[in-house]
């Protein structure tokens, strides 16, 4: 990241190393409290930004560098998400969070900063991620402040502006809404095994193999980002799904479908002369697809192809 010069420019900072080091918990913090990687790296850059619009003096007053770092962004972010509920109200069709390549690096990129990987684990697999949306912005910062990043509730009180009683219960609240939607999770190979056995039906157009990997009620939700193209609804049923999986096959004979993980799970992406125009996440339960997300939003889709 590359950090205007503010006061001081020119001294010696013994504190930049700290301060830097801060950045990849930062950016992993923040994406999985707003699910795009833009717009975290634009939160991180803000919460820099503010550092370094402080004196020398202010700077060496701050007794925990780190910890005033995570304070500052967690606000923004909890500032953007309040916004963010706005702007998707209005959103043309379904929002999806942004899909991590795996690894993930600075966006337009093709050497990736290690500051700039979010580790990936099953706090940001997009089942997760999709239940995140349906909780309250304050719901959403207290529960991944305290239950993924381990704050104190004290602490997720100080950013949060609330006592720690209530931003206990906050926590609490997106804890039970998120245990009554995951499944329980599947070994990743037996997974990678369903989505393999998916893909292979799908080129083949094999409608009843289809009907077969997919849940009875599962759902497709494709995030096109407002594009004429995109498919506006959600598709729910097995057998609606297959259907129309095979329509798209038949619409788009150049469409080449490959195995990636997508935010370390098992996923598709598919690709038209090279270039990635899908990437499909999925959540399996007893032997089956449950959900599919597949976003075909341009913005979203750019971390893969530096990938």
């Amino acid at each position: 990241m590359t950090t205007e010069p503010g006061p001081g420019h020119g001294r010696t900072d013994p504190t930049l190393d700290v301060i830097m080091s801060e950045r990849r918990q930062l950016i992993n913090l923040a994406y999985r409290l707003l699910g795009s990687v833009a717009d975290a790296e634009d939160a991180v850059q803000e919460t820099y930004a503010r550092w370094y619009a402080m004196s020398p003096q202010q700077q060496r007053a701050i007794e925990s560098p780190g910890a005033w770092l995570t304070t500052v962004a967690s606000r923004i972010c909890l500032n953007l998400l309040s916004s963010a509920r706005v702007r998707r109200e209005t959103y043309v069709g379904e929002w999806i969070p942004e899909p991590l390549p795996q690894p993930v690096g600075r966006l337009g990129s093709a050497v990736m900063d290690p500051a700039d990987r979010i580790t990936l684990d099953e706090s940001v697999n997009m089942a997760f991620l999709v239940v995140l949306e349906s909780v309250t912005p304050a719901e959403r910062v207290a529960f991944i402040l305290h239950d993924v990043f381990g704050y104190p509730f004290a602490d997720v009180a100080e950013i949060v502006g609330r006592t720690p009683a209530a931003c206990r219960q906050l926590a609490s609240s997106a804890r039970r809404r998120i245990r009554a939607s995951q499944s329980p999770p599947a070994p990743t190979a037996r997974q990678a095994g369903i989505v393999r056995a998916f893909k292979q039906a799908w080129e083949a157009k094999d409608i009843e193999a289809l009907i077969g990997l997919l849940d009875p009620g599962a759902k497709a939700i494709a995030d096109g980002g407002g594009m004429v193209n995109a498919v506006l609804e959600p598709v729910e049923g097995g057998e609606q799904i297959a259907r129309a999986c095979v329509r798209l096959a038949d619409r788009a004979p150049g469409l080449t479908l490959l195995e990636r993980m997508v935010n370390g799970q098992p996923g598709l992406i598919s690709q038209q002369n090279g270039v990635t125009v899908a990437v499909l996440a999925f959540d399996t339960a007893e032997g089956r697809i449950k959900h599919i997300w597949s976003v075909l939003n341009p913005d979203k889709l750019r971390p893969w192809t530096a990938a």
